[in-house]
Order: C-alpha cells, then structure tokens, then sequence
C-alpha cells in the first residue's frame, strides 16, 4: 500500500477514478472522499447507475448511437428528416449538434477517425453500414461534421470516394467551427450557424 494513503481501500478507489480521462489523482480523492461522506443508498446508486449503464446500454443498429433500445429515439422519430445523415465522429458529437436544435435530420456515428498512427482503420470504424445506408437510396445528403484535423479530412476524404457512384449530396459544416476544433467544445450558436450555412463538400 502506498503510504500516502491510510486505507488500501481507499488507495484502490483514487486509483479507479484516476483512470477516468482529465481526472488526476488530486482530483480522484476529492471525488472519493465525497462518495464517502455520502449515505450508504446514495453510493450504491451511484455504482449501480455505471454498472447498469455498462450491461444494459445498447447501440441504435441503423446509426450506432447510444440508445436505450434497438433503434434509437432519432433514428424512430417520424419528425425526422431520413434524406438527410449527418456522419460525426462519436456520441458526444450527436449530444453537441442536438443541442442546438437546427437539425433535423438523421445520424451516423463512425465510432472515431481514420488514424494510421493510432492503429485506426476504414475497417475499424461503422463506414460500410453508412455505405449501405446511402445505397438504400433514401438517403439524398450527407454531411461531413467531422474534427477539421488531418484525420477528420482523410477519413471525409475516403468516405467521398465511398460515395462517390451514387446520387447523393455531399456537403460539409461551414467554417464557423474552427480547424482542429471538436464538435463537443463549440458553442451552441457556432455550430448551429455552420450547419444552417453547410456547404458544398470540395474533395
């Protein structure tokens, strides 16, 4: 045990915590310790909660986000635009674009880039399900809402040429969202603005 902390329990749950993305070890026992101080009922809710989320939560089979069943509240809608797919990254993206209430179409979430250094391939991310979507023939535009990084481009970059035989509409965010910028830090009005004002995508 490291003699920093009284307790191997307590060392073993900063530890837990510490392993969360922008959560140091400072940060971990502050966060600890107030699980602590808290009833026994709280706690366990709040363990139960994560563990509940992990087992249960599915993945919408039409767009791959986060749903609670098989297709998910967007994909269901019957106010949704299906001829429109906006293609992000991640989860996080879907969460930031809806915020802003200026979209009505539908969604792909690719589940990352196409990232050589990170191991990172075409195959490693949901491209072919997109693929199939745009075949269908119901979809008629898809937007690239992608990170404007070297792999955000290359991954629009191979998606365009994916695309590239069917009659489909390609666009891309308007430049209100800064290059390098994730979706998730932008703010609401930006965003909406450089969906609003998308433009044509230029391979």
């Amino acid at each position: 045990m490291n003699n920093q902390y009284p307790s191997l329990l307590l060392e073993r749950a900063v530890n837990e915590f510490a392993k969360l993305p922008g959560v140091g070890s400072k940060t971990a026992l502050r966060l600890v310790l107030h699980l602590l101080q808290q009833d026994t009922a709280t706690v366990e809710a709040f363990g139960n909660a994560v563990i509940d989320l992990k087992h249960n939560v599915k993945y919408c089979r039409v767009c791959h986000n986060i749903s609670d069943t098989e297709v998910c509240n967007i994909c269901a809608s019957p106010k949704r635009d299906t001829s429109t797919v906006c293609v992000v990254q991640n989860i996080r993206d879907v969460m930031a674009i809806e915020a802003t209430q200026q979209y009505q179409g539908l969604y792909h979430v690719l589940g990352g880039i196409i990232s050589p250094m990170d191991g990172v391939g075409p195959k490693n991310l949901e491209i072919d399900s997109l693929i199939n979507r745009v075949a269908s023939g119901e979809v008629k535009e898809v937007i690239f809402a992608l990170s404007t990084t070297m792999e955000g481009d290359t991954t629009s970059f191979y998606i365009s040429r994916r695309l590239k035989d069917y009659p489909v509409k390609l666009s891309v965010l308007a430049r209100g969202v800064s290059v390098g910028d994730e979706l998730e830090y932008t703010d609401e009005i930006t965003l909406g603005r450089s969906i609003i004002n998308r433009t044509p995508y230029q391979s």
